[in-house]
């Protein structure tokens, strides 16, 4: 509806600038000269339903000055946020391009040009703009926040370094937590090219400025014990429990294989009715059960999986227990119990493991970076009964 009313209002804009200019020119004519030939072509282009060549024209008439640089810039944002980015960016490099243009105009018309160049995929051209705006700007620190995603978005995780701390110089905000990020994501570069030394001076860069970094204590206890260090690979897996406890359930995995290294099963059992006592996750739980049916017998696992529950419901809980009958049940009652479990299977096949707490976004697999909404350190295990 919006563009629909500009579509009007240009023509009777452009017209009406024309007869003032018209009006000044010759004070003492006692009539408006001829309508010009473009404002009638304009109105032919609208009849014949062709709108889009008809705004293009009425907006070359709308002359560029002082008073309607707004006009323009206005013009060139609306444009963009209805995708129409080739029609934004011909105005803002149409502005750019008058050397009448105040100091203040010109940065505002480049401003929007690089977001146009954003929008349209081109982060070469809006890095440039940007960069420049960033030196000596009314738009510098906004600037700096559009480097900074322009830099995420190429993965050029140094510079994004540099963007962020500059920011942080400005702001007098604490981007330690997403440097951090950066830094582990360079970390996990080198160590997947086979390059663990370096591997570790990034990931102790990411702990040094900041401590409850969960990603990078993941990263040293996945080095230490590709190195044959479980006893340092563990300490910095339980390291995680003081960082973020939502993330207990990803180091029950890893640490399970280093106590198995060491054979030393019943620390990784005394470990985790530790933890447990503490935080009444699912998977620790399940965990422990597991070791409790391995290491002791299926009854005891099931009397321990039955108490956990009756104060903490979880399905995932219920489909363990299942399993557990199932073995010892007799006919009828295990075909029903098999019943139950295509149904509690069925049920956690379909859910998913992770969800962001920002804007919502559902996965099986953790992402540091949520998908939808781009913010670090959302996505968590879900918690609740169909979760942890």
């Amino acid at each position: 509806m919006l563009l629909e009313t500009l579509f009007l209002l240009l023509p009777v804009a452009a017209l009406s600038g024309w007869l003032m200019g018209r009006r000044s020119l010759s004070k003492n004519s006692s009539r408006c000269a001829d309508i010009p030939l473009d404002y009638l072509k304009g109105l032919n282009l609208l009849l014949d339903e062709q709108p889009d060549k008809a705004i293009d024209l009425f907006i070359q008439m709308l002359e560029v000055n002082n008073d309607t640089v707004e006009t323009h810039l206005a013009l060139g944002s609306l444009f963009r946020r209805r995708g129409e980015v080739d029609r934004a960016i011909r105005i803002h490099q149409n502005l750019i391009a008058r050397p009448t243009l105040l100091p203040t105009q010109r940065a505002h018309a480049l401003f929007e040009l690089g977001q146009d160049y954003m929008k349209a995929g081109l982060f070469d051209r809006a890095e440039t703009l940007f960069g420049e705006l960033v030196e000596s700007s009314p738009h510098s620190e906004q600037a700096l926040e559009y480097l900074l995603d322009i830099y995420q978005q190429e993965k050029d995780w140094p510079n994004a370094i540099k963007i962020a701390q500059r920011i942080g110089v400005k702001t007098g905000k604490t981007f330690n937590d997403l440097i951090s990020h950066f830094y582990c994501e360079q970390a996990e570069t080198a160590y997947k090219q086979g390059e663990p030394a370096r591997a570790t001076k990034l990931y102790k860069k990411a702990l040094g400025i900041n401590k409850n970094c969960v990603r990078a204590s993941l990263l040293e206890g996945k080095i230490e014990y590709e190195a044959g260090n479980e006893n340092a690979a563990i300490r910095a897996l339980k390291r995680i429990e003081q960082q973020d406890a939502d993330y207990l359930p990803e180091i029950l995995g890893p640490l399970l294989h280093c106590y198995q290294n060491l054979k030393k099963p019943e620390e990784m059992l005394s470990y985790l009715r530790e933890i447990l006592s503490r935080h009444d996750a699912i998977s620790i739980m399940l965990n422990l059960s597991d070791l409790l049916q391995h290491y002791q017998d299926d009854e005891t696992a099931e009397a321990f999986i039955e108490e956990f529950l009756h104060h903490r419901p979880s399905l995932r809980g219920m489909d363990r227990l299942i399993d557990l009958n199932i073995k010892h049940a007799k006919e009828p009652v295990q075909e029903k119990l098999r019943i139950l479990k295509s149904v509690t299977s069925q049920l956690l096949e379909d859910k998913p493991v992770y969800s962001c707490h920002i804007c919502g976004f559902n996965g099986k697999t953790l992402h540091w970076q949520c998908p939808g909404c781009k913010r670090w350190d959302t996505v968590k295990p879900i918690q609740g009964v169909e979760g942890e």
